[in-house]
């Protein structure tokens, strides 16, 4: 890692006195001799990833846990009563959540090594006074390169000689224009985005030449200290995994020590040992939820092929459901709030101000101008050129036909040192350049058609407008040779956003989810798209708080500064890792989007990393959960709707089910606390829950999208997975099961049935309650005739197979022989619709009396706003 005096000794310093440090001659380059043995000091010019963990260990990694023992408990047990087949599934589930976590586990490493892939093959090295080609991976501090238009940066350099060089940065800072360098010094504060006289390890020139002094190489350079950072970042478990690993460790517990007990009491009454070992591994096999991590999985999978079609492709399961508790949207801005392309708003001349699609006779010579003075085609070149053009176009001009009646005589190219461009097309000339170049050599200007003495005073103002706005502004002047320009007048442009992000980003905040934007670029251009997409009200009283400024602040203060703050600007890879902390600190929930090498560290770290897929790098995809195919925000809010909807489904699903584990369970504890016979046993368990899962439990994932899911706050992330009312309903449920399937076994042994009988018309007692469970749980909050979410095919479906497999169960003899099952009656039948009507009627009382209890209290003064944060 650099030290910042070191920082401050090669941007800081002029060209001639850094090469001196590093003992080299710019023009001659280091001798063979003294470069290998730098090569020996400080090794090869290549960016490593720290070795991981071994592959085995890997893989016996992602079995420890909780969850991983449940399943492998009911695994065991039921294979030991005979249930191969339902084992094989839940042996196969458990390989499926390992091999989900080994891929999970391998992005990091996916992610450094892209960044290592940045670093060119090769270099253009100058050595002993002759310029070679040579691997990247042998250059030394000390070396000197050439650097041409097309050429990667091999290593951090100090630029000693430049002509006309840019640099795109965007990777590495989130610069969204190419940076015209110099070999300038600046202050030892400026940040890498603002020191024109360097040039970083990966970046791209895409313009002009340069001779450079290499001043850092492999792990010292910027971009080694972001490899640094992605090696280090550690990475979040989701919301979902942590609630499920905290249930899966819950349940262990209770299942053994509920076990435990039930075998101790049994025994103590005298029931035999065997006899109640096969009651206690009934008991322990109802209330594992074998489905629930497989249905977790699918009701994801589902939602990842919806957010697919809205653009949105999901690397990372769980990911789904955590963007729909996201409370912090931290975006880019270049390409995902805006279209990534520059484009001229206003013309000025004088006090007029106007588009260009107005601009008419008034400022047609400052339009030509544009059009002359510009090496750039329509959709090929530097952006800001292509931008004139497309400029002229609007206000009805043909740039072929005024670069064919004008053909360039003479041109003298952009230069950092005077800011400015100069064509010659025979007796005439134009200047293109910075606003202050350009009018410092101009007397008057034209205003309207008529040349009059230049207004220095009324210009400045138009300029500072115009900055205010956030435009890059250029200035255009005409002159013949030998007399003094004369000022044709500014045309001022940006970068516009995007329109469907401004409807993504109100929609987001009306959901309660706060969107900050954190940005490379100027805090002025920052200020303005701000305001123009709606993060902040007026971009003139809006702050902005720029890398330079967070390192100022206050370690006591940084958490709320940060919260508190929408738009930020100039920062840094390590400060976008700062800001994403921060926000978890206190407690949020934070996407975080990127496109650039510089995003890679804070991506991993967040708990939603969002890549660009159009133009963002390798190392920003494999950091992250989440790829936007379009580059869009509009597409971030879309996947946020789609998170909330699969959150929803997931809640559906573990209401649905937990009943059912727990019914089972209980049903058993019930028979043993009163010494009766099993009215279900471990095989038949096993059947219900493995068959009710699949045909009934998994249809809640294609449940379509509530109406309102982005009017609700998001979800506090230390909301408990199962809340309260939640917990109201299982218990109700669960009781219900109880009583129906013994009522009815019980009923079906005083008729004078036989065991197996009363055990098959258990069993449909059972399917039939959860059934008409499942229709009630289409809504949970509100009574479902009310609340009706539309047709269902799946939800049909389900029900159709389900009764099939229970008629199978009940009428074939080979089930009869392996589910201990009998054919039953048409009395059974009405125990079963009887018992299913009447638990559905309970349920939708309950959801009537809470839900009229619950809007009384959003009425009521002096709880409306606790109770809006409850919900």
């Amino acid at each position: 890692m650099k030290t910042t005096a070191q920082l401050e000794a090669f941007h800081a310093r002029p060209a001639a006195a850094v090469a001196e440090q590093l003992g080299v001659d710019p023009l001659r380059g280091l001798g063979a001799e003294e470069a290998g043995a730098r090569l020996e000091r400080f090794g090869p010019n290549t960016v490593t990833a720290p070795a991981g963990p071994g592959l085995v260990l890997r893989v016996l990694r992602q079995f420890h846990d909780p969850l991983i023992y449940v399943l492998l408990l009911a695994g065991v047990v039921t294979g030991l009563f005979g249930g191969y087949v339902d084992a094989g599934v839940i042996g196969g589930v458990v390989l499926l959540n390992a091999l989900v976590g080994f891929v999970q586990e391998s992005r990091a490493q996916r992610a450094l090594d892209a960044l290592s892939r940045m670093v060119p093959s090769d270099a253009t090295v100058l050595r002993d006074g002759v310029t070679r080609r040579m691997p990247a991976a042998d250059l030394v501090p000390g070396d000197v390169v050439e650097l041409a238009a097309g050429d990667r940066v091999p290593a951090d350099v100090r630029l000693t000689e430049v002509r006309l060089a840019e640099v795109d940065e965007s990777a590495l800072t989130g610069e969204s224009v190419p940076v015209r360098k110099s070999a300038d010094a600046v202050t030892g504060e400026a940040v890498v985005a603002d020191r024109v006289g360097c040039a970083y390890s990966g970046t791209l020139v895409t313009r002009g030449w340069a001779r450079a002094v290499v001043t850092a190489t492999g792990g010292a350079t910027e971009l080694g200290d972001i490899q640094h950072l992605v090696a280090t970042a550690e990475v979040v478990a989701t919301p979902l995994t942590r609630k499920l690993a905290r249930f899966s460790r819950q349940l262990s517990v209770v299942i053994v020590a509920v076990s435990v007990a039930a075998f101790a009491l049994g025994v103590f009454r005298g029931t035999p040992v065997p006899e109640m070992f096969t009651a206690v591994v009934a008991l322990a096999v109802g209330a594992i939820p074998e489905g629930l991590p497989a249905a977790v999985a699918i009701v994801l999978a589902i939602g990842v092929v919806r957010m697919s079609r809205r653009g949105a492709i999901v690397r990372n399961l769980p990911a789904v459901e955590t963007l729909g508790g996201t409370t912090v949207i931290c975006t880019d801005k270049t390409g995902t709030l805006t279209q990534n392309r520059m484009n001229v708003t206003t013309l000025a001349a004088g006090d007029l101000l106007v588009p260009p699609a107005e601009a008419g006779a008034r400022l047609r010579e400052c339009l030509v101008a544009g059009v002359l003075c510009n090496d750039a085609q329509l959709g090929e070149g530097d952006p800001t050129e292509i931008a004139l053009l497309e400029s002229a176009l609007a206000a009805g001009l043909d740039p072929e036909a005024i670069r064919a009646a004008a053909p360039r005589t003479e041109t003298v190219p952009f230069e950092s040192e005077t800011r400015m461009m100069t064509t010659v097309h025979g007796e005439v000339g134009y200047l293109k350049g910075a606003v202050e170049e350009v009018v410092a050599r101009c007397a008057d200007e034209v205003v309207a058609g008529v040349v009059r003495p230049l207004d220095a005073a009324a210009l400045d103002r138009v300029h500072q407008e115009l900055t205010a706005r956030g435009l890059r502004v250029l200035a255009f002047a005409r002159f013949t040779p030998g007399s003094a320009p004369t000022l044709l007048g500014l045309q001022a442009m940006h970068d516009p956003p995007r329109p469907e992000a401004v409807t993504a980003v109100a929609a987001c905040r009306s959901a309660g989810i706060d969107v900050k934007m954190i940005t490379g670029d100027h805090a002025g251009t920052a200020r303005a798209i701000a305001a123009e997409v709606g993060l902040v009200e007026e971009a003139a009283s809006a702050r902005v708080l720029t890398g330079a400024e967070l390192t100022e602040l206050p370690e006591e203060a940084f958490d709320e500064t940060v919260a508190g703050t929408q738009v930020f600007a100039r920062v840094s890879p390590g400060q976008k890792l700062e800001l994403v902390r921060a926000l978890q600190r206190r407690g949020h929930v934070v996407a975080m989007t990127g496109d650039g090498v510089n995003d890679a560290p804070a991506l991993r770290r967040a708990d939603i990393g969002v890549a660009m897929g159009r133009n963002g790098t390798d190392a920003a995809r494999q950091a992250a959960d989440m790829i936007l195919t379009d580059d869009d925000f509009a597409s971030i809010e879309s996947a946020v709707r789609e998170g909330r909807s699969v959150f929803d489904n997931l809640r559906k699903f573990i209401a649905w089910t937990l009943p059912a584990n727990i019914g089972e369970g209980m049903v058993v504890l019930v028979a043993i606390l009163l010494g009766a016979t099993l009215p279900i046993v471990p095989v038949q368990i096993l059947w219900i829950n493995m068959t009710t899962a699949v045909f009934l439990g998994l249809t809640m994932a294609f449940e379509p999208t509530e109406a309102g899911i982005m009017g609700r706050p998001p979800r506090p992330p230390k909301r408990p997975l199962f809340t309260a009312a939640l917990l109201r309903r299982v218990v109700l449920v669960s009781l219900l099961l109880v009583v129906a399937a013994f009522a009815a076994y019980q009923a079906e042994l005083a008729a004078g049935v036989s065991l197996a009988e009363a055990r098959t018309s258990a069993i449909n007692v059972f399917v039939g309650v959860q059934a008409a469970y499942l229709l009630s749980c289409r809504s949970l909050d509100r009574p479902v005739l009310l609340a009706w979410p539309g047709r269902s095919r799946m939800f049909a479906l389900g029900l159709v197979l389900t009764a099939g497999l229970q008629l199978l169960l009940t009428y074939v003899p080979i089930m009869n022989t392996w589910f201990h099952t009998a054919p039953v009656g048409a009395g059974s039948w009405l125990w079963v619709l009887g018992a299913a009507v009447v638990a559905f009627a309970v349920v939708e009382a309950d959801k009537l009396i809470w839900h009229r209890v619950a809007a009384r209290r959003q009425v009521s003064p002096g709880r409306e706003g606790g109770e809006r944060r409850a919900r």
